[in-house]
């Protein structure tokens, strides 16, 4: 996987690459490969911050994921859309859970408890 930088993509660009990567992290989980996960984990992670991190917090163009063929895609996009679209990523998530498309609706299920118990508080 060669270092890309993300600064120097536009918006648009960045939900692509975070689209591909998270497609590739389900491909990763199916077939067991942790390290190759976690690398991709590491990259979504740094996608994410790119958004962020962009005036106006750009986090809102992942909302646009939610509707993609891939559940992993559209798990990984509700969860890092949560501070910025709460009730469309908590409506997310809940398809998810309802969907039994397991491994990614029990973790949809699991995102939902903490929030509700208030574990988990996005940012």
């Amino acid at each position: 996987m060669k270092k890309v930088d993300f600064s120097k993509l536009n918006d648009d660009a960045l939900v692509q690459l975070f689209a591909e990567n998270t497609r590739e992290q389900d491909k990763a989980l199916l077939g067991g490969q942790n390290s190759k996960y976690n690398r991709l984990f590491e990259r979504m992670k740094d996608i994410h911050d790119e958004l962020k991190a962009r005036p106006g917090d750009q986090r809102r163009m992942l909302v646009q994921l939610y509707e993609f063929p891939n559940m992993h895609v559209r798990l990984q996009a509700a969860k890092l859309t949560l501070a910025v679209a709460p009730v469309e990523a908590r409506n997310q998530l809940q398809a998810i859970v309802d969907s039994k498309w397991f491994p990614q609706a029990g973790d949809a299920g699991m995102c939902l408890h903490n929030l509700d118990t208030g574990f988990y508080k996005p940012t």
